[in-house]
């Protein structure tokens, strides 16, 4: 495995970061004995940073995994709390369900721009006394939004950056994969700390797996690059790209026959930009939300990228 040290932070980090999203009550919806099994596995094969949140409900599976385990593993949480107090709550929280004294790196999630992050100031300064009382190691902000990379670069009170990097810019809401590219590089300068997500798209670069992997571990400012997975052969596989390395048939073969499913997330806004898009006619708007009208999706990922929202995903 290799690995980098994030930014000024003066974290070692594994350039792979197992995103548990994926196998959590949101997604895969995994029961916590295999999702602990799978993050056990990924430990094992040497990674050692772990991407979680607040809402992403996965702390039982990731304390579950952690037992026993005696070498270092860094893990990233995450908060939608403004204020100080609710900050602390959600702090508290994650120490307590992961039974861990320090939460190396906490983040607010998901900040829009300067205002959001302007916003969440009580929140950020908490944290900062919480870093001082050796409860977390560093600060940070995840965002899908150029505005609030570029809002965090510089600043003091923002270690590390979790922006969303993917070779079409598929869920970047305010510009282009290019536009991205440029501020990560101003922030990488300034020595933040970063690490992508989404490196397939929300899962709608599926066909073009060894293309959006190679783009995103050769993309030259990021330390490390959070992807989910909900087999041991998908991390086989992700390892093997990262090493430069041939993929075993029987790897391949389990990855590319593995089942997926079209999965629009609670916010979708119904706004019908998929359905048009989607050139099976398999989409339609009901409820005021998007949904399939039949099991035949074909994963092309056309409706993910024309949505504004990017409320859908490939899982």
């Amino acid at each position: 495995m290799k690995y980098r040290v994030l930014g000024n932070t003066g974290i070692k980090v594994s350039r792979i970061c197992y995103g548990a999203l994926t196998i959590g009550p949101l997604q895969a919806n995994m029961s916590i004995k295999e999702g602990a099994a799978l993050i056990r596995y990924a430990l094992e094969c040497g990674i050692n940073f772990i991407d979680t949140a607040k809402i992403y409900e996965t702390y039982p599976y990731i304390k579950k995994a952690l037992k026993g385990w005696d070498k270092p593993v860094v893990i990233v949480s995450k908060s939608y709390d403004y204020t100080r107090e609710g900050m602390k709550k959600s702090l508290e929280e994650a120490r307590l369900a992961l039974d861990r004294d320090c939460i190396e790196i906490f983040m607010l999630h998901e900040q829009e721009s300067e205002l959001t992050l302007e916003g969440h100031k009580d929140a950020l300064d908490y944290l900062w006394e919480a870093k001082a009382k050796g409860l977390v190691k560093a600060v940070g902000i995840s965002t899908h939004t150029l505005r609030a990379v570029k809002a965090a670069t510089g600043r003091d009170d923002v270690e590390v950056i979790h922006a969303i990097v993917n070779y079409r810019g598929l869920g970047v809401l305010d510009g282009t994969e290019e536009e991205m590219t440029q501020a990560l590089k101003v922030a990488w300068e300034k020595g933040n700390g970063i690490y992508g997500m989404k490196p397939l798209g929300g899962g709608n670069l599926i066909k073009n797996v060894p293309t959006a992997l190679e783009y995103a571990f050769r993309h030259p400012y990021l330390h490390s690059v959070a992807i989910g997975c909900k087999m041991k052969e998908e991390l086989d596989y992700n390892i093997a790209m990262l090493e430069e390395q041939d993929v075993p048939a029987e790897v391949m073969d389990k990855v590319s026959t593995a089942p997926r499913k079209l999965h629009i997330e609670d916010w979708c806004i119904g706004c019908g930009a998929c359905v048009k898009q989607c050139p099976f006619g398999l989409l339609a708007i009901k409820d005021g939300k998007a949904c399939l009208t039949e099991d035949s999706c074909m994963f092309c990922g056309y409706c993910g990228a024309v949505c504004p929202e990017f409320a859908i995903k490939v899982v």
